[in-house]
């Protein structure tokens, strides 16, 4: 014992409250590099020891807006700069969509990171020495006992006011703790060949079960269930119906649960004449039916509903809405094509209720009149 190095002295108590107590005398004497353990989390003694905030929190922070911020650039750059597309009218970096992406890679980074900094940094990995492992210390103190260790290392430490601290505390023990040679020589051997090796096995371990499980195991018996299942895909033909047909029309005249179908289907001077519009004008009636227009309709039509589409000839541009005659078509009639669709316009009647088709109808009538306004407008 005379060769080694001290690391400190531990003290072994038989009771959670002479823990307590102990505790608050080491930190009452001014000791800082002393720790206390015991076979299950005491409650309120981090508050006892004083125990700061642990710096793994800035660890996380500082990963996880950097994870935020890269996706948020990336995710960016792809669908406004390096891929513009437009989706359902939307801007190029429709924000909201990307929310998820942004957040799984800011707690994936934060995650990964403060691993990665417990293992390497705080825990010295792959070196896994420490003074107390293996120690009657140890033994009784993840037993049945509770113990505080002081380390050697504090600035106020003496062997002689430590052991005296100890015994006017009733310690039921003091053991002495010395370093292990192994933790002593010690140095970051996170590139030491037989580490690399280890490392080495556990990827091909990895990747072998990995390719085994997705390539062999989800193909065999019980395990392909959800491949081989007793139904048909889509245009997959079935020896049930004599057409071979496996996807099938719904009877002429089949009325979906809870659906009013429309009354008149292929029949749009029957739509202008009898359908009225059975929303009143109101800012919000008005701002849902903009909001809609701006979604499904400007991309052909434009903001303005001057034709311009959006689509820079991708697809063909529509008439304008201000023209003499859809200005002079009922609401109805309006309703009608946005709800069958027209040429090579398609129905909007599965994207749309009823009342936001209806909305749409009253913003497209403020379009055409901010472009024809009446002379009494001006007044």
């Amino acid at each position: 014992m005379q060769n080694k190095k001290l690391y400190g002295f531990g003290a072994i108590f038989d009771t959670p409250d002479e823990i307590v107590k102990a505790a608050k005398e080491v930190q009452k004497e001014g000791y800082k590099k002393y720790d206390v353990h015991s076979p299950y989390p005491i409650h309120g003694m981090p508050k006892v020891m004083n125990l700061p905030p642990s710096k793994l929190g800035y660890v996380a922070l500082i990963f996880g807006l950097t994870g935020a911020i890269t996706a948020l650039l990336v995710t960016f750059w792809i669908s406004a700069i390096d891929y513009p597309l437009i989706i359902g009218g939307k801007p190029f970096f429709s924000f909201p969509a990307y929310i998820p992406v942004i957040f799984e890679v800011t707690v994936l980074s934060a995650s990964i990171a403060t691993v990665v900094t417990m293992l390497f940094i705080i825990f010295k990995f792959p070196n896994n020495s420490h003074p107390l492992n293996d120690t009657e210390y140890m033994k009784k103190v993840s037993s049945d006992k509770y113990g505080i260790v002081i380390q050697c290392d504090d600035g106020m430490f003496d062997n002689l006011a430590v052991v005296k601290l100890f015994e006017k505390l009733n310690a039921r023990e003091i053991l002495p703790i010395y370093y292990d040679e192994k933790e002593l020589n010690h140095n970051q051997k996170i590139l030491e060949p037989k580490f690399l090796i280890f490392l080495l096995f556990v990827a091909a371990i990895t990747s072998g079960l990995t390719y085994f499980t997705l390539n062999k195991l989800l193909y065999m018996p019980p395990f392909d269930w959800m491949m081989e299942q007793s139904k048909l895909n889509p245009q997959q033909t079935s020896k049930v119906f004599n057409d071979l047909y496996g996807m099938r029309t719904p009877v002429e005249g089949t009325v979906a649960r809870g659906h009013m179908p429309f009354m008149f289907k292929n029949k749009p001077e029957d739509a202008g004449k009898f359908l009225v519009n059975p929303l009143s004008i109101s800012k919000s009636v008005l701002e849902l039916g903009q909001k809609k227009y701006d979604i499904y309709c400007s991309p052909c039509h434009g903001y303005y509903g001057e034709g311009d589409s959006r689509l820079r000839g991708q697809f063909p541009n529509p008439p304008s809405l201000h023209s003499e005659k859809l200005r002079t078509w009922s609401d109805g009639r309006i309703y009608y094509v946005i709800t069958e669709g027209q040429n090579i316009m398609p129905s909007y009647s599965s994207q749309l209720t009823s009342d936001e088709r209806w909305a749409i109808v009253h913003f497209i009538r403020v379009l055409q009149r901010s472009l024809n306004a009446k002379e009494t407008d001006l007044q």
